[in-house]
C-alpha cells in the first residue's frame, strides 16, 4: 500500500495506531489539530489540519489508498461544539476521499450510536441506531453517510463501534474493554480484508461479559485475544452495590446514557488512558 492517512494522530488511540500503520504502507500521513506529535516513525509525516476545513483536509488525500479516521471531539457536548469536527469533519473526509479516489475509510464509530439500547438486550451489528446524545448522533450520521457513499459511489468503509478503549476501572468495562493490542488487530483487519463494502463491527476485546455480538462481521477476520475478566475480582470487590435504576448501568452508553444531552459524559467516568510515546 502506498499511502494511508490517519486523523486524530495526537489522540490516545491514534498514538497506538501510528507505528503499526506506518509499517503497512510506504507513506503514513498523520494529522490532527496539535502543533506536532513528537518523533515520527519511519515513513511517517505530520500535517496540522482542522477537520472542519475542507481546504485543509482535501490536500491530505492526494495519492491515499485508505483513510483511518479517528479524529473527533471525543465527548458529549453542545451540538455547536461537535458540529465542526464530528459532523462537518466526517463529510469532509468522505467527500475529499471520494474525489481523490481513496479506496476505503476506516472510521472510529462508537457504542454511543446505539447507546440507548438496553444493556441486558444483546445487540448485533444490525441494531437500530439509538444515540445517547449529540456525540452518538454524529456517529449515526457518519455511519449512514458511509453507507450512502458505498451505495451511491462505491467508496468502501468499515465502522468500528468502539465500546471503551481505556484501562479497566469499573464494572461496565469488564464487558466493554478494548485492549490496545486488540484495537491494532481490529484496524489491521479493517484494512487488509480484501473487500468490505459497508461494514459495521464492535470494537471490543474477548471479554467474558461482552454485551454485544460481532458474529455478523466474522468475515472481517477480527479475533480479539484479551479478556477483561482478569480484572474482575478486584473491580467487583471495590465497586459500590449495583443500581438497576441507574441508566448508566442499564444502557449500552453507560454514563453517556445518564447525562443530559449536551453535557459531558466523560466527566462522570474515571478514565485512565495510556497514550503511547515514541
Amino acid at each position: 500500500m502506498k499511502k494511508i492517512v490517519l486523523t486524530g494522530a495526537a489522540g490516545n488511540l491514534g498514538s497506538h495506531l501510528r507505528e503499526p500503520l506506518s509499517k503497512m504502507c510506504e507513506s503514513l500521513l498523520s494529522t490532527d489539530i496539535a502543533d506536532d506529535i513528537g518523533t515520527l516513525y519511519d515513513g511517517e509525516s505530520y500535517v496540522k489540519a482542522d477537520l472542519a476545513e475542507m481546504d485543509q483536509i482535501a490536500p491530505l488525500m492526494d495519492g491515499a489508498d485508505m483513510v483511518v479516521h479517528f479524529g473527533a471531539f471525543v465527548d458529549e457536548g453542545p451540538f455547536e461544539k461537535l458540529l465542526g469536527p464530528n459532523f462537518i469533519g466526517s463529510y469532509n473526509i468522505w467527500e475529499s476521499g471520494y474525489r481523490a479516489g481513496v479506496r476505503r475509510i476506516v472510521y472510529a464509530s462508537s457504542i454511543h450510536a446505539v447507546g440507548m439500547q438496553p444493556k441486558q438486550t444483546a445487540i448485533g451489528i444490525d441494531a437500530d441506531h439509538r444515540p445517547d446524545g449529540f456525540y452518538g448522533l454524529a456517529k449515526c450520521f457518519t455511519e449512514d453517510m458511509g453507507k450512502m457513499y458505498w451505495d451511491k459511489r462505491g467508496l468502501e468503509s468499515v465502522h468500528l463501534r468502539i465500546l471503551s478503549a481505556s484501562n479497566v476501572t469499573n464494572p461496565r468495562a469488564l464487558g466493554s474493554w478494548l485492549s490496545y493490542p486488540d484495537l491494532i488487530q481490529l484496524v489491521t483487519r479493517a484494512i487488509d480484508t480484501p473487500t468490505v463494502g459497508f461494514s459495521v463491527i464492535y470494537g471490543v476485546s474477548n471479554n467474558d461479559r461482552c454485551p454485544v455480538d460481532n458474529s455478523g462481521a466474522a468475515y472481517l477476520g477480527y479475533r480479539p485475544q484479551d479478556n477483561a475478566e482478569v480484572f474482575a475480582e478486584k473491580i467487583l470487590a471495590e465497586a459500590p452495590p449495583a443500581d438497576p435504576t441507574d441508566p448508566a448501568q442499564m444502557f449500552h452508553g453507560g454514563p453517556f446514557a445518564a447525562v443530559k444531552i449536551g453535557e459531558s459524559g466523560l466527566a462522570q467516568m474515571n478514565i485512565v488512558t495510556e497514550k503511547k510515546e515514541v
